[in-house]
């Protein structure tokens, strides 16, 4: 792995108790609501994807930018936390004032969920001294986050793009062992007969119980779970699932379409341990995409405007 071109932890320094007030806040919220930590998790993603990790994903619509990233169709109505990171931001800002970036408060916030939803199994230190951006775009978000109904080699040049291997796809993908999707995801070309489709059969009827076959975002579109065995824990039950055929998307679905990554799933299903070692790495590359440093950026006062 390329080493990071992040700086000196100049938050560690200033603000030495940054990353314990967003580990409590965190905490405290998860107890409430476990769901937030897979929002996290996926904030982190869809934030790094689109114009590197710079917090853009954060950034409130305004006269002059009235559709910015949150309001695109990849994040609007799925992506959540935002309020949370909120609390965050109002935590640390009353203890170090225009010190932390929202852009690491993502980073720190993602890693302390994967720790509480893995009970403790995945945890790591996570660089710091990103800056935040001050642009953000509906369309950086429809160009660079892979949909669920990629194939492999459409996955594969998404992650590319932005510097990570097969294996960092294949690695970043469990984080669907927690989470809910809209049915709008997966319906059209995992449960329509018109479309070939691997999925188990008992998996596919019990789909239809919870979804409509004519789910659209914005209309009839319940939630159900990414994992039904363990919903709510970050583990490797996903590449079971993946085995079983009993995934929701058809991009996780293409895990199996070629005997390198299909060996991987194999491995990460398999193997106590393997999977919760090359995930903490993964996240942490994925956390150093295209970072904004020194004038590249600012230290935003509120996580939801630009100052």
């Amino acid at each position: 792995m390329a080493a990071l071109r992040l700086p000196v932890l100049v938050t560690y320094a200033l603000c030495p108790q940054a990353e314990a007030i967003v580990k409590a806040v965190v905490e405290q919220d998860l107890h409430q609501n476990p769901g937030n930590g897979a929002g996290l998790i996926r904030m982190l993603f869809h934030d790094c994807f689109v114009e590197g990790c710079d917090a853009s994903v954060l950034l409130d619509p305004t006269p002059f930018n009235p559709t910015p990233e949150k309001l695109s169709a990849p994040n609007n109505p799925s992506l959540r936390g935002f309020e949370l990171i909120d609390a965050i931001k109002y935590a640390i800002e009353a203890a170090c004032p225009t010190v932390v970036s929202c852009a690491d408060i993502i980073a720190f916030a993602a890693r302390d969920a994967a720790y509480f939803l893995s009970d403790g199994k995945v945890y790591f230190d996570m660089p710091a001294g990103r800056r935040d951006g001050i642009l953000s775009t509906d369309a950086g978000a429809i160009n660079f986050l892979p949909p669920p109904t990629f194939n492999l080699s459409a996955l594969i040049s998404s992650f590319a793009v932005k510097g990570l291997s097969v294996e960092d796809m294949v690695i970043l993908s469990g984080a669907h062992t927690i989470g809910r999707s809209h049915c709008s995801s997966f319906v059209s070309d995992r449960l329509n007969a018109s479309v070939f489709s691997d999925i188990n059969a008992g998996f596919a009827g019990f789909l239809k119980t919870q979804c409509p076959l004519d789910a659209t975002p914005g209309g009839n579109d319940p939630t159900v779970m990414q994992d039904f065995v363990t919903p709510t824990t970050l583990d490797r039950q996903y590449y079971k699932n993946v085995l079983a055929h009993t995934v929701l998307f058809t991009s996780d679905a293409a895990l199996l379409t070629s005997p390198e990554t299909a060996k991987m799933v194999v491995d990460n299903a398999n193997i106590p341990g393997w999977w919760e070692d090359r995930f903490k790495a993964a996240m942490v590359k994925m956390a150093s995409i295209e970072v904004k440093t020194g004038y590249q950026g600012q230290i935003r006062k509120n996580c939801r405007v630009v100052n």
